[in-house]
């Protein structure tokens, strides 16, 4: 089985699952990403209710064990983020299709984006520890609120990490250029990729082209540590 052929089956064996429960811890991510896709444009925006779907997505998704800095602030934490990232300025990245990505202006708002994510918390983090810390930011946080709020990149935590590099797709560092050889391999199997996109849906929407490969390395990620492991490297 090829890479492509593999993550249509990841991805789907994972979409498969989460549809199976209406209920499903994962659906989080399709509660957070529709309503504010849903809010984007809109005059009346309940900051306050969006703020607390995000933190219960986070939540959903690993981002408030008992060691995260999040943990020791409420949900309203979040609601200079939702402001920033519902701003018409970020509208091009809302469900952006990969081959977009190519226009360097949209390049440039995720940059933009990701250094106002950096900022924000940082400075949370540095409060809530009180003391200097030498590590950085997790682009754990900040990559899984891009894909639960704007679908735009995957979330690169340990699975997602461990399936890219077992499948030499891109780096397991989240940066520009990993995220251009993503483009890259979505670019040249997009008919198969879309062909299998066009069956998962949440409201209406189509799933966003990056939460397929989030989906899909995910899932192969997870597999390898279920039969094989994955080395410490590979965790974030």
């Amino acid at each position: 089985m090829d890479t492509v052929d593999l993550i249509i089956k990841s991805s789907t064996d994972f979409y498969d699952e989460l549809k199976s429960d209406e209920n499903a811890r994962y659906r989080s991510w399709e509660h957070c990403y529709s309503h504010f896709m849903m809010a984007r444009g809109n005059e009346d925006i309940d900051y306050d209710y969006l703020s607390l779907q995000l933190a219960f997505y986070l939540a959903s998704w690993g981002m408030y064990r008992g060691s995260s800095f999040l943990l020791q602030k409420d949900y309203r934490i979040h609601i200079p983020v939702v402001k920033e990232l519902l701003s018409e300025k970020y509208d091009a990245l809302a469900g952006i299709k990969c081959v977009d990505f190519r226009k360097e202006n949209n390049q440039k708002l995720l940059q933009e984006i990701n250094a106002f994510l950096d900022k924000y918390y940082d400075k949370i983090r540095h409060e809530v520890k009180e003391q200097e810390l030498k590590n950085q930011l997790s682009y754990t946080l900040i990559t899984k609120i891009l894909m639960g709020t704007l679908g735009c990149v995957p979330a690169y935590d340990r699975y997602f990490i461990a399936g890219i590099k077992n499948q030499k797709v891109a780096t397991g560092n989240y940066n520009l250029k990993s995220i251009m050889l993503l483009v890259d391999f979505y670019e040249k199997n997009t008919e198969r990729l879309e062909s299998a996109r066009s069956k998962m849906k949440i409201e209406d929407m189509p799933y966003p082209q990056m939460k397929l490969l989030d989906m899909g390395f995910w899932q192969i990620g997870f597999d390898l540590d279920m039969n094989k492991g994955i080395k410490t490297a590979a965790r974030r």
